[in-house]
């Protein structure tokens, strides 16, 4: 019973904590889910104002396929509410070679563009990933609640009360037996 006792002090110790834990990654997920909405209409946008400023880019005779290219972006690793969510630290992009003589005066508008929708899609890609992190977090703390709060803390709560009942009953079979015992001697 004591044992019983002290898990149940336990759980609803730990409980309260879990909870607000559970309301932070809330308030994150929400934060992360509005970043990951506007860095996706971000991109579309950015899509949407690159075939409005540079409609020539219909032109399928103009090569422009590998004018900018991703080199790398490096991801680090940040802790919120005890989970490790990715955040952008550095994107490089590399732009071919062209002859700034020989080839229209919009590609160089083009290359900008092209190196800001390389920029927003990582973004966005990296921003669908925390928000993936902070949801699978939050499932998991959920569980963990809902664990304590309908499966143990009840199930401690009726350990105790079986354990009392139990005790109960052998405290009156052994108030019985020793009036049975007194009224033989």
């Amino acid at each position: 019973m004591q044992q019983q006792r002290e898990q149940l002090k336990n759980y609803q110790r730990l409980l309260p904590s879990l909870d607000l834990k559970r309301r932070q990654i809330q308030l994150e997920t929400q934060r992360a889910r509005e970043e990951y909405d506007q860095a996706r209409a971000a991109c579309q946008r950015l899509d949407e104002q690159i075939g409005a400023e540079l409609p020539m880019l219909a032109d399928l005779d103009f090569e422009w396929q590998g004018l900018v290219k991703l080199e790398g972006y490096s991801v680090i690793e940040q802790n919120v509410v005890g989970l490790h969510l990715p955040a952008l630290e550095h994107l490089s992009c590399a732009v071919a070679d062209y002859s700034r003589l020989s080839t229209p005066a919009w590609i160089d508008i083009l290359v900008q563009r092209l190196k800001e929708a390389a920029e927003q899609h990582v973004r966005a890609r990296i921003a669908g990933q925390r928000l993936h992190v902070l949801e699978q977090g939050l499932r998991r703390i959920t569980q963990r609640i809902n664990l304590f709060e309908k499966i143990l803390i009840p199930e401690a709560r009726s350990n105790i009360r079986r354990i009392q009942i139990f005790l109960g009953d052998i405290e009156r079979a052994a108030v019985v037996t020793s009036k049975l015992a007194k009224a033989k001697m």
